[in-house]
């Protein structure tokens, strides 16, 4: 019986370990040739000197399947570039792109310094970035030379991204970032053949398990029954958007959590009232407050 990805090949950043571990999982069991991409960083980004790319890449041969380690930093820009060849120099192109690599170093913004917030977004929004644009541009020059490409990026953006997150600034401002360049690549990719999408998912992961309070609460794994916070359940959705039926599907981003799959709804003009003249300061309090009554209320912030 085929799979729904026989045969594309496919990078995922962060692999080494959980809903990157999954998603290499699921890809090769679909039929996927896999570049398994980790650095064998801690939760904070620090040094570990583990390799858990090349246990995922052992589980996915024992399998029977098609894998290759790659650990390349995905934020330096030959490291993303060497990580695109990896895939064309082992497998001999590339069909799909899942960004999902990154790190946390929470703090509220107050007491936030340069390098928390400088070492998260480099990670998420520029590690995304980076792989991005050296696929982008492959999949460009082979449209140029008249192949015909059907190629798919899946980013990674998250909850925090879409309603902010108390205590972690630097990571929401990143997965913002991440899911408008979404929006933005979809467009700019499409005569290419590049369908662009991203995920915002929940799930169990060393990201979420240090947690405390609610959140550690609602990642606790069930003593039995389904399992709504495990890893694997996120990576079906990540499967199906670098399938061939995905192809009509571009500039979307996904909530998925457990066995639920929503379609996020961003930023959107709403009420709007048009003076068609300069506004006077003084006239602005009470169109406002008219404006703010028509308007929906916005998704409060995790954790507010």
């Amino acid at each position: 019986m085929s799979g729904l990805v026989d045969g594309r090949v496919v990078i995922i950043t962060g692999a080494g370990r959980g809903i990157g571990r999954a998603h290499a999982l699921a890809f090769a069991a679909e039929g996927a040739k896999v570049v398994v991409n980790d650095i064998g960083a801690g939760a904070d980004g620090s040094a570990t000197g583990e390799s858990p790319a090349e246990q995922v890449v052992a589980e996915i041969i024992a399998a029977g399947g098609e894998a290759v380690v790659n650990g390349d930093d995905v934020a330096d820009w030959a490291g993303a570039e060497n990580l695109i060849k990896t895939a064309i120099d082992n497998f001999g192109r590339l069909d799909v792109l899942v960004n999902n690599a990154g790190f946390l170093r929470d703090r509220m913004l107050v007491g936030m310094s340069e390098a928390e917030w400088d070492a998260v977004t480099r990670v998420h929004l520029k590690g995304h970035f980076a792989p991005l644009r050296h696929a982008a541009a492959y999949w460009r020059a082979q449209a140029k030379a008249g192949n015909v490409i059907d190629a798919r990026i899946i980013n990674t953006s998250s909850g925090a991204g879409l309603q902010g997150s108390i205590g972690q600034g630097n990571y929401a401002a990143a997965k913002a970032g991440i899911a408008e360049m979404t929006i933005q690549a979809a467009a700019e990719f499409k005569n290419y053949g590049v369908s662009v999408n991203a995920i915002a998912p929940s799930a169990r992961t060393r990201m979420t398990v240090g947690a405390g309070g609610a959140m550690a609460e609602m990642m606790a794994a069930p003593e039995e029954g389904f399992d709504a916070m495990a890893p694997e359940n996120v990576s079906p959705l990540v499967v199906w958007l670098g399938s061939a039926e995905s192809k009509d599907v571009t500039g979307r981003v996904f909530e998925i959590e457990g066995g639920k799959i929503t379609v996020a709804e961003g930023w959107r003009h709403g009420p709007s009232e048009d003076k068609g003249d300069r506004w006077d300061p003084k006239e602005i309090g009470p169109v406002i407050a008219s404006l703010l009554e028509k308007a929906e209320t916005p998704t409060p912030v995790y954790g507010a």
